[in-house]
């Protein structure tokens, strides 16, 4: 079973190193929601140490906050946000003699996308145009996994130990309460149920299908590092393994 998390790597955030040795694939910010140059390749660097793969995290130009605060954006400008960000990432994983593996959208860009055909198949056409190869990261059941597929790329069916779902298996808006999981009894039990079953238990108690790709920890949370190894362990209890998707 594969296993991700966001790597929201900037210098405020501590964890980066610490969580290597327990994933298999990080998504790094591309400059615009965080990060620049310099994060990107230091976060480049960590990855290759502990063979995680690369992958690009492309978010809204809005560093104010975090990228997780809907833009609204015509299809041309979202196409030339999105490219510009890879583009990027692709340069400087050149620079370093390795390959991007995946390209994740960011925030507030990744759900407005799950929700949204028409963004999701702006965001798959310039993943397409830029490299066919790059594996597309999206919400389980989304239209960015649809639209992706459409186009014959490579998808990973994302879900998340730290969030909470809505009946729908959307992810609960940040603005909510319930929104986030503290608790790293709780990031594991609905982890386990995840991969296990295949169905995760929303806001309201009702059981919701998905598809478990890949799991999300988002490494700018407090109990990113707890949640990370809990969930390494045990998997590993459970004869459920780390490994990069594609390999």
């Amino acid at each position: 079973m594969p296993v991700s998390y966001n790597l929201m790597h900037t210098i405020e955030f501590p964890f980066d190193n610490r969580l290597m040795p327990f994933i298999s694939s990080a998504n790094i910010a591309c400059g615009f929601h965080a990060g620049d140059e310099d994060t990107i390749k230091r976060t480049i660097d960590l990855c290759l140490i502990d063979e995680v793969a690369i992958g690009a995290h492309p978010g809204f130009n809005d560093r104010v906050n975090f990228g997780r605060t809907n833009m609204q954006l015509t299809a041309c400008e979202l196409y030339d946000l999105f490219a510009e960000q890879i583009e990027l990432m692709q340069r400087i994983c050149r620079r370093e003699g390795c390959l991007l593996h995946h390209v994740k959208p960011h925030g507030a860009l990744y759900n407005m996308a799950a929700a949204n055909a028409e963004m999701s198949y702006t965001i798959a056409a310039v993943i397409k145009e830029l490299d066919a190869s790059l594996i597309v990261y999206g919400l389980s059941n989304s239209h960015l996994i649809t639209e992706a597929k459409k186009m014959g790329l490579q998808t990973a069916s994302e879900v998340f130990a730290d969030r909470t779902y809505q009946p729908d298996g959307t992810l609960t808006p940040r603005t909510n309460s319930l929104a986030l999981i503290n608790n790293t009894e709780d990031a594991l039990a609905q982890s386990l149920q995840m991969v296990l079953e295949k169905t995760v238990t929303a806001v309201d108690g009702s059981i919701v299908s998905i598809d478990a790709a890949t799991i999300c920890i988002h490494g700018d949370g407090d109990h990113a590092v707890d949640f990370a190894k809990a969930i390494h362990h045990h998997f590993l209890k459970n004869n459920i393994h780390l490994k990069t998707i594609g390999a």
